[in-house]
C-alpha cells in the first residue's frame, strides 16, 4: 500500500506522501526527536556600548568585538568556489516557471527556499525519482548535492543582530512508521533538519507544524501556515523555511514619501512612493532598465522596470533579463549617474501549488504511485508525493526589506563621477529580486499592484 509524503516550504513549501486506495515553538517541543547544531555567530557590536561617560570612545574594545564578528561572517560566507554556478540552470528554469502564467497578479517566490526543500526531497528518494531532482538542481549525484546545498545554506544563514537571514528545515514523521536512521542522519548533517514525530491527522500535531513555521518565519506567513495540515495517511512531511530581514544601506526618509499614481493593469491607483536621490549605477538593455538598492550587511534589492508595452512575465522569459539577474548586472549596459529613485511601498504574498510546476520542470516520478521511489526513507510502505505547496511574502518600506520563504545581491558602481541624472520611477508593473551576500536570488517577484 502506498502512502503520502509531504514537503513544506515557507517561503513555505509543503510536499506530502499519501496512501493509495532551530526550532523554538513550544507546541512542537514535545514531539521533537533531534535538533541540528546551528552556527554560533558573534553579534554586530553596538557602538553605544563603547561610548564612555566623558565622551571618549573605547576603540580597542569595539575593534575586538568587531573583529570577532567579522571572523564569524567570513566563516559563513567562505564557501567552496563555484557552488553558485551549479544553480544557474535550476534558477533559469524555476524562476519563470513559478512566476509566470498569472498575468495581472502579484507573485513572489523564494527559489533558494525551494532549492533547499528539493535537496531534502532528494535525500529521501531513490532511483529515477532522485535522478530527476538531481537533474533539475544541476548535481551529478547526491554527494555533490549535499556539498552544494550545505554551501548555499551556510552562505545565506546569518543571525548576527545586523542581518537576519534564517534558513530552517524539518521532518515531520508518522509514529506508525519506522524510518531509516542513515537518511535521518544525512538530513540533519547536510540540511540542518530538525525532526518531529507524532500522530498524523491529529489537530495537535498539525498545530505543532503550523507553530514551527510561524516561529521560523517571524509570523510573516501566519495566515498561510494556519491552513497546512497532514491527514492520517501522511507518513512524512518535509518543511523548509526562510526568513529574511535587512535594512537599506541608505534608508529612505519618511518625509520624502508621498502619494502618487501607479499604472496597474486594472487601472490607475494611488499608493505611497518612497523617493531618494543619489549616485548609483543605472543599467539598461533590450526591454528593460534597472537599478539596485544595497542592503546593509547583505546583498541588494534589484529593481527591473520593463519598457512600455513589455509585461513583467515577458521579461522573466527573456534570456537577456535572466542573464542580468543572475550575473549581478554584468550583462547589461551601465552608467554611474545621479538616480532619482521612486519606489512604491509594497507588501505582497503568494500561495502556490507546486505540483504542476515541478512536473513541468521534470520532476514527475515522485507523483506517480506506480513508480515513485522513497526506499531511502522507509521500507515499511511504498509512498508517493501528494502535496507540494509554496508560500512567500515580501514587504518593503523606508527602513528596509522583510521577507519570508526567499533572495539578495551586492552591487557597486564605478568610481567615475556622475555627469548626468535619470528618473527611475517604478510606477507600472515591475520585477524585483532580493539577493544574499553570495549573489543568489533569495526572493524574486512581480509587482502588478502595490499593497501597503
Amino acid at each position: 500500500m502506498k502512502r503520502i509524503f509531504a514537503l513544506l516550504l515557507a517561503a513555505v513549501s509543503l510536499i506530502s506522501l499519501t496512501a493509495c486506495a532551530q526550532p523554538k515553538a513550544k507546541t512542537a517541543s514535545k514531539y521533537q526527536l533531534a535538533a541540528p547544531q546551528y552556527p554560533q555567530m558573534a553579534q554586530y557590536p553596538d557602538e553605544t556600548k563603547f561610548s564612555k561617560p566623558n565622551g571618549d570612545f573605547d576603540s580597542d574594545g569595539f575593534n575586538k568585538v568587531y573583529d570577532a564578528w567579522q571572523a564569524d561572517r567570513r566563516k559563513q560566507t567562505d564557501q567552496p568556489e563555484g557552488y553558485t554556478d551549479v544553480l544557474d540552470g535550476y534558477l533559469r528554469a524555476a524562476i519563470p516557471q513559478l512566476l509566470t502564467g498569472g498575468s495581472g497578479e502579484n507573485k513572489v517566490c523564494s527559489p533558494i527556499n525551494l532549492y533547499m526543500a528539493l535537496a531534502m526531497l532528494a535525500e529521501v528518494t531513490g532511483g529515477e525519482s532522485r535522478e530527476q531532482i538531481l537533474a533539475l538542481l544541476g548535481s551529478g549525484d547526491v554527494d555533490a548535492l549535499r556539498a552544494e546545498a550545505a554551501a548555499v545554506w551556510n552562505a545565506n544563514y546569518c543571525d548576527d543582530g545586523a542581518v537576519t537571514s534564517i534558513l530552517a528545515n524539518s521532518l515531520w514523521l508518522s509514529d506508525k512508521i519506522s524510518f531509516k536512521q542513515e537518511t535521518m542522519d544525512a538530513l540533519a548533517k547536510y540540511d540542518y533538519a530538525s525532526s518531529f514525530r507524532g500522530e498524523m491527522g491529529a489537530a495537535a500535531f498539525d498545530k505543532a507544524l503550523q507553530d514551527w513555521i510561524d516561529q521560523q518565519t517571524g509570523g510573516l506567513l501566519k495566515e498561510q501556515a494556519s491552513g497546512l495540515t497532514m491527514d492520517k495517511e501522511t507518513i512524512l512531511a518535509l518543511a523548509s523555511t526562510i526568513y529574511f530581514r535587512a535594512k537599506w544601506s541608505g534608508e529612505f526618509s519618511e518625509a520624502n514619501t508621498v502619494p502618487d499614481t501607479f499604472h496597474a493593469d486594472s487601472g490607475d491607483t494611488t499608493c505611497d512612493f518612497m523617493r531618494q536621490r543619489g549616485t548609483n549605477t543605472y543599467y539598461w538593455s533590450d526591454h528593460f532598465s534597472a537599478v539596485s538598492k544595497r542592503l546593509e550587511g547583505s546583498g541588494a534589492m534589484w529593481l527591473l522596470l520593463p519598457d512600455e508595452g513589455v509585461a513583467p512575465e515577458e521579461l522573466l522569459a527573456d534570456e537577456a533579463a535572466m542573464d542580468f539577474l543572475l550575473s549581478g548586472g554584468e550583462s547589461a549596459e551601465s552608467k554611474y549617474l545621479i538616480v532619482n529613485l521612486a519606489l512604491p511601498k509594497f507588501d505582497i504574498a503568494s500561495d502556490l501549488d507546486l505540483a504542476d510546476s515541478l512536473k513541468a520542470l521534470g520532476i514527475t516520478d515522485v507523483f506517480d504511485p506506480a513508480i515513485s521511489d522513497f526506499s531511502p526513507m522507509t521500507d515499511d510502505t511504498a509512498a508517493y508525493l501528494s502535496q507540494a505547496k509554496h508560500a512567500a511574502r515580501v514587504t518593503v518600506d523606508e527602513e528596509g526589506v522583510t521577507a519570508a520563504a526567499y533572495t539578495v545581491m551586492m552591487v557597486c558602481g564605478t568610481a567615475a563621477p556622475p555627469e548626468e541624472e535619470v528618473d527611475f520611477v517604478l510606477n507600472r508593473p515591475f520585477v524585483f529580486a532580493i539577493t544574499g551576500t553570495d549573489g543568489l536570488p533569495l526572493f524574486v517577484g512581480i509587482v502588478h499592484q502595490p499593497q501597503p
